[in-house]
């Protein structure tokens, strides 16, 4: 059977259930700030990207100017409440296990931080020394810039066509496709809603999941599908 070069999980909203709980935290922080908007608004429109990255789209969209330190101050905050709160995804231990392909995470947040969600999770162990931030790759380039999928295949030997990308965000998909890499969506995250799935075929997914437990036959059928082609 074809096995793919690299199967890349992005973390937040995928390994763990993060996303909801930064945007309550990010939605309030803006809210506070001049900008309304709810939790549940912010992940649809702007989960995958950075804080910094959301507020200069909302900057540009309202004229409302907000103040640098407003991004520190959510890292704080969102921090402490995913040590207290960040839970795995129902299933995704077994789904990871059962990936027999090289695996590593890519993601928009923090190496720091990422190791940390893993850790509370127990998931660490499937990816040690194989968790890439875009913030520290040699460009700093976040999604939905393909430069963090591009430099984890070319320190992983993969080549990029051959590579499988989890991803729950259309930033992260649009990102993971420019990168030349085949997508899964996945909408089995808290911060998931209606047109989710349909959200990320429109950007490039070949296939969207809602749960773990459908991952390995999915890979298996599009490296079949890939291998046919």
């Amino acid at each position: 059977m074809p096995q793919p070069d690299l199967v890349i999980f992005d973390c937040d909203g995928v390994l763990v259930d993060s996303e909801i709980i930064a945007a309550r935290v990010e939605a309030e922080l803006l809210t506070l700030a001049g900008y309304e908007i709810s939790a549940e608004e912010l992940a649809e429109t702007y989960a995958g990207l950075t804080f910094k990255d959301i507020m200069m789209r909302v900057e540009e969209k309202s004229s409302i100017p907000f103040q640098v330190s407003l991004i520190d101050r959510a890292e704080e905050l969102v921090d402490r409440k995913l040590r207290s709160d960040v839970r795995a995804i129902d299933g995704v231990r077994e789904a990871v296990a059962a990936v027999t392909a090289p695996r590593c995470v890519c993601s928009n947040s923090r190496s720091e931080r990422i190791e940390f969600m893993l850790e509370k999770v127990h998931l660490l162990p499937f990816f040690k020394d194989r968790i890439f931030s875009a913030m520290e790759t040699p460009t700093g380039k976040t999604k939905p810039a393909p430069d963090v999928f591009l430099f984890a295949a070319e320190k992983l030997n993969a080549t990029p066509a051959n590579t499988f990308v989890i991803e729950d965000s259309v930033h992260g998909v649009h990102g993971a496709r420019a990168a030349g890499m085949r997508v899964i969506g996945f909408t089995g995250a808290a911060h998931s809603y209606p047109g989710h799935a349909d959200a990320l075929t429109e950007a490039g997914a070949e296939t969207v999941i809602r749960r773990w437990a459908e991952l390995k036959s999915v890979i298996a059928a599009l490296s079949e599908w890939s291998a046919d082609a």
